[in-house]
């Protein structure tokens, strides 16, 4: 017993410490897109052409502008750019408060405001989340999944997820919304009690993702369920989940994005 005491106290702790300190990544992570026109070398509507998904978006006058609910942050979504004017940043801070504020000429976004103040006071310290999933390969649930765990622990900050929408101050919908899951959300949704958060995890919630084409998978969270926050990725990070959590919160209020070590 002694032994096995000594060797937890030389281990030290695996929580991490964000948000107090920037959350490491390896060299291999792929977080907020960048774009720079300036290394743009043929025209970009070809490269959304290229690209596997339809985040690179042309406008009529040529304008183009990058929008993250779409993107499946891939290494060929990059590479549709021959020029290289596409990066990924290990910026993991992404989530929005409203969906035109994923869509962005450079990569830069409106980092997600807090809840009003009568609303962060009705639920004090904690919130309490039911997860749907509404036609979701999976990997989604996975990063939810992982927030429980030691190292980024979400219930030190009184976020925690519950089995019953009636005991739930909001839902986590992950996955297309297709037609056999849109009645269950709806009515995971009328069960919430009021105010009821509406937390939108992943391409597939906000656009579609993968599947968007496919006559059996839905287009993400329907029209008539507003959504307060959206967190992008395919699937994100469990550091940029927690981020739009407390963001949303008010626990992080200056939309401060430190960088990543």
């Amino acid at each position: 017993m002694l032994k096995m005491l000594i060797e937890r106290l030389r281990r030290g702790a695996y929580t991490l410490p964000f948000p107090a300190e920037p959350a490491g990544f390896p060299a291999r992570y792929r977080g907020r897109p960048s774009f720079d026109p300036a290394r743009c070398r043929e025209l970009c509507r070809a490269c959304s052409e290229r690209a596997p998904s339809p985040w690179i978006r042309v406008g009529p006058e040529g304008a183009v502008t990058l929008d993250l609910g779409a993107c499946l942050f891939s290494p060929e979504e990059a590479a549709a750019c021959p020029g290289g004017a596409i990066t990924y940043t290990p910026d993991p801070r992404m989530a929005t408060r409203h969906r035109e504020g994923l869509v962005t000429p450079n990569g830069e976004v409106a980092l997600a405001c807090s809840l009003e103040r009568a609303t962060r006071r009705l639920f004090g310290r904690s919130l309490r989340l039911r997860s749907v999933v509404a036609g979701s390969c999976g990997g989604c649930e996975a990063e939810l999944t992982a927030l429980g765990n030691v190292v980024f622990d979400m219930a030190r900050f009184g976020i925690q997820f519950v089995a019953s929408p009636r005991h739930a101050d909001g839902i986590v919908i992950t996955g297309t919304v297709n037609p056999a899951m849109r009645t269950a959300l709806e009515k995971c949704y009328d069960a919430l009690p009021d105010p009821r958060l509406v937390i939108a995890v992943g391409a597939c919630a906000i656009s579609g993702g993968p599947f968007r084409a496919n006559p059996e998978a839905g287009q993400g969270v329907p029209p008539g369920i507003p959504v307060d926050l959206y967190i992008p990725g395919c699937p994100p990070h469990p550091v940029t989940l927690l981020d739009g959590l407390l963001r949303l919160l008010g626990r992080m209020e200056d939309g401060s994005r430190a960088p990543s070590r």
